[in-house]
């Protein structure tokens, strides 16, 4: 299995097709947004024209009004590993949702945990940097991958560990199609922090001229809340807070690229932390790589 990863606007979605097209693969995307119907502009989601005849899975899995979970994720990727072994093809996991990649690749077992209303219904009453600190001290490991504004993961985190006792097990890896920590490569694209800011910049305002922010009002009309468009991810919240006039356009463009940038210094900071993975700035590198790899 070959992971590539990166930070948004990094180009890792782009290079993930080449790599399949010259080694006779098909991609797995490990993002928790694009997994959504509907959220095509606000996910960055890769188009058909994009996939480039390449099979995608986990994408387009699940209603925005469902909670599509860890669990969940682990499932669908165990069937598409299994359907891609069964063609003699490649494996590629994309993407840059770290507890996505963490749970794929070190984490044998999630526990399915029942929803405890109650619990969620304290916690809703605490603010998002509340949580944040009770998670941190539940579950320091755990605070570092998850996002720190989404209330809904942090009540979820927090609500494994009050169900059961300890929190989510961090142990090396046992994946049954892979057997071993070794049968994994990892790449990551290296960019320049002013070239990668730059870039997301400019993919933020081609989103939204070419349409993210009906996107969104699409949704809510479609039935989609308020509370739960804040929870889809930054470019949902801040856009429907747009929609709801709390903010202006031009505090939501600025507020957005705010927390993008916040964003991939969350993901740098768990990559860094990774050692098995290989930094790469080009095709080339990747290539070589794979082909020693496989």
């Amino acid at each position: 299995m070959i992971v590539i990863l990166g930070p948004t606007s990094s180009g890792k979605s782009a290079l993930g097709v080449r790599l399949a097209k010259k080694f006779n693969g098909e991609i797995i995307s490990a993002d928790s947004r694009q997994v959504y119907k509907g959220l095509d502009l606000s996910s960055g989601k890769i188009t058909k024209k994009e996939m480039g005849g390449i099979k995608h899975y986990c994408i387009d899995a699940v209603t925005p009004k469902t909670h599509y979970t860890v669990v969940q994720f682990k499932k669908q990727t165990a069937r598409a590993l299994t359907e891609i072994q069964a063609k003699g093809k490649t494996p590629f996991v994309v993407g840059g949702t770290a507890f996505y990649i963490k749970a794929l690749t070190e984490t044998p077992t999630i526990p399915e945990v029942p929803a405890n209303w109650a619990l969620r219904r304290a916690l809703e009453k605490k603010s998002a940097d509340a949580l944040f600190l009770m998670l941190k001290k539940l579950d320091p490991r755990r605070a570092r991958t998850i996002e720190q504004k989404n209330k809904r993961r942090l009540i979820r985190a927090i609500e494994i560990i009050k169900t059961t006792g300890k929190p989510v097990p961090l142990l090396k890896s046992d994946f049954r199609n892979y057997g071993s920590r070794t049968s994994i490569l990892f790449l990551g694209i290296k960019i320049d922090r002013k070239m990668l800011e730059k870039k997301i910049t400019k993919r933020l305002d081609e989103r939204l001229r070419r349409g993210m922010i009906q996107e969104i009002k699409k949704l809510h009309t479609q039935g989609v809340s308020w509370k739960r468009l804040d929870e889809l991810g930054l470019e949902p919240r801040w856009v429907a807070r747009f929609l709801q006039n709390k903010i202006s356009k031009t505090d939501m463009r600025k507020l957005l690229l705010r927390d993008i940038f916040r964003f991939v210094k969350h993901q740098y900071t768990w990559w860094k932390k990774e050692e098995r993975i290989h930094w790469i700035r080009s095709q080339k590198e990747a290539e070589t790589l794979v082909k020693k790899f496989i």
